[in-house]
């Protein structure tokens, strides 16, 4: 198994950010944690991932859109949505929550890449933990792959940027707030 660890730091005019990602991979199981400080507090950046037309602004890597954003807020309740990309090509995406603590924390499943018989080819177990900092907020998102086929390869290989293009779409929306 190998593991890799690494810290980015960014100035943006007065917003800071910190990310640490530490990605561990076996033959076909990895997960990932991202860690970053948001400059927001933890009520709004928790409301921007429970309210479905807050998250279908930011969900997906930069240049996609979520014309399909259903979010039903209680554990075993589905997550449904279906990321375009910048080509119109359509990434649907499906899960159940697990566990709602507002506003500390979300875990919930997700699933995609369906073959032809409907078997999710990609599934995800997703931590999310939310930390006030004062006016600020120390998200963490922990996705651990439970289930990856060679189909997947692909996807997993972009789950990183995928995941630190979709926090920038967070920080963006929520410093317009």
């Amino acid at each position: 198994m190998g593991t890799f660890c690494f810290t980015i730091s960014l100035q943006k005019g007065r917003n800071d950010m910190t990310t640490s990602t530490n990605l561990a991979t076996t033959s076909r199981e990895w997960g990932l944690v991202i860690t970053r400080t948001v400059n927001a507090p933890r009520e709004l950046v928790f409301k921007a991932w429970i309210d479905q037309k807050l998250m279908a602004q930011w969900w997906g890597p930069d240049g996609f859109t979520n014309p399909v954003c259903e979010l039903d807020l209680r554990p075993g309740g589905t997550i449904r949505i279906n990321m375009r990309g910048p080509d119109g090509t359509v990434y649907p995406m499906k899960g159940a929550f697990r566990e709602i603590k507002e506003p500390e924390r979300l875990v919930f499943t997700s699933s995609a890449l369906e073959d032809e018989k409907g078997d999710p080819q990609l599934e995800n177990l997703n931590t999310i933990t939310f930390v006030g900092l004062g006016k600020k907020t120390k998200l963490t998102v922990q996705a651990d792959v439970v289930k990856s086929t060679p189909a997947a390869e692909g996807a997993l290989a972009g789950m990183e940027e995928g995941w630190k293009q979709s926090l920038g779409r967070l920080e963006k929306l929520l410093a317009k707030n």
